[in-house]
């Protein structure tokens, strides 16, 4: 259901990133699928989430976000019930920053003191975009005194795109076209590497990969582009 990234956190900060295994949901959602605007049954969805938040010891419930592949962040506790953002970033004990993905990059973010968080939500037009610089922005230190996670996500081998995409990432920065591999008349984009490279722009060189491909684990993570209607998997980060 859940699991600890292999990833060296200050003391304080905990993270994981849950998987489809177990849960109440039925198919096409099985089994935990945590996203309320796939289709899934309502029931399922809430015990899937509160079993979560039992099994995490938080607090209170997660500020989930109604994600667009925008820029925009939210800072936590929200006063919207559902915000309209692609990260959430907190400095206050006991509240997750959370997001959903089924393809897309989960990208959890911290500081070395230890204080403060984040999670964006960075599909391919996010990240480009800016939702990365947009989440960087609320932290009151330099990127030297970040570090950041990259979990599962659709990997370099599956993720096909066209000559448009590669084009507008090169427009933001020359390097990005490493990152695209000559695939027929299309390419195929390597999205933790794009992060990576972005996060590095920004000073951030504490950047731990999970290496974790969405798309060619169907037991085990759900992949929008893989199966279409599917679950989501989230990722979150806290300060305890």
């Amino acid at each position: 259901m859940w699991h600890v990234p292999d990833w060296v956190l200050p003391d304080g900060v905990r993270a994981v990133y849950t998987d489809r295994i177990g849960g109440d949901s039925l198919p096409p959602f099985d089994g935990f699928n945590l996203g309320a605007h796939v289709g899934d049954a309502v029931a399922a969805v809430d015990a899937n989430r509160h079993r979560l938040v039992r099994g995490l010891g938080l607090q209170q419930p997660v500020q989930w976000l109604e994600q667009v592949h925008g820029t925009d962040v939210v800072t936590l506790p929200a006063t919207a019930a559902l915000p309209v953002a692609d990260a959430a970033f907190s400095c206050q004990n006991g509240i997750a920053c959370a997001v959903m993905t089924a393809d897309c990059l989960p990208v959890l973010l911290c500081n070395e003191a230890g204080t403060q968080v984040a999670a964006a939500h960075a599909g391919w037009r996010g990240l480009c975009d800016g939702v990365l610089e947009s989440v960087l922005s609320e932290f009151e230190c330099p990127g030297a005194a970040i570090r950041a996670w990259i979990g599962p996500a659709i990997g370099p081998q599956a993720f096909e795109v066209g000559s448009d995409v590669r084009q507008q990432f090169m427009a933001v920065d020359a390097e990005a076209a490493t990152a695209f591999k000559v695939h027929g008349d299309r390419y195929l984009a390597d999205l933790p590497r794009l992060a990576q490279q972005r996060l590095n722009r920004l000073g951030v060189n504490r950047v731990t990969l999970s290496g974790l491909c969405t798309y060619q684990h169907p037991e085990r993570f759900f992949s929008y582009r893989r199966d279409g209607r599917c679950g989501r998997q989230a990722s979150l980060i806290w300060l305890d």
